[in-house]
C-alpha cells in the first residue's frame, strides 16, 4: 500500500477513492491524539490498519511528537506494539475509547 500523509491524516486511495485512513489532530504542542482508523471492507484481514498505524508511529517519531489514543483499534495495537512505546504520551492509557465516525 502507498499511504500519503496530509497534515493529521495518513491514508491510502485506490482508483481514485479512500480505502484506508488514520486520523491524528494535535491536542497540544507536540501531542496528538489518534482519534479514527479505518479500512475499507475489501481489504480488511489484510494488515491494512496495523500499516496504517506504523506509519503514524514512523510520523509522529520522525516529528517528535507523543500520542493519546481514543480509538478502540489503535489502543490495542499500541498495546500489542511495546516497540512503540516511545511516541507514547503519559497517561494515554486514561483516555476513553471513543472513536469518532468516518467523515
Amino acid at each position: 500500500m502507498t499511504f500519503t500523509t496530509e497534515n493529521d491524516r495518513i491514508f491510502c486511495r485506490q482508483e481514485g477513492r479512500v480505502v484506508a485512513e488514520v486520523t491524528f489532530p494535535q491536542i497540544r504542542p507536540g501531542a496528538v491524539v489518534i482519534d479514527h482508523t479505518w479500512v475499507d471492507p475489501s481489504l480488511r484481514g489484510q494488515g491494512a490498519a496495523g500499516q496504517l498505524m506504523q506509519a503514524v508511529v514512523d510520523t509522529l517519531r520522525a516529528d517528535g511528537r507523543k500520542a493519546r489514543a481514543t480509538c478502540s483499534y489503535a489502543r490495542e495495537w499500541l498495546s500489542r506494539h511495546p516497540e512503540a512505546a516511545d511516541i507514547l504520551d503519559e497517561g494515554w492509557q486514561d483516555d476513553p475509547a471513543a472513536c469518532r465516525l468516518r467523515r
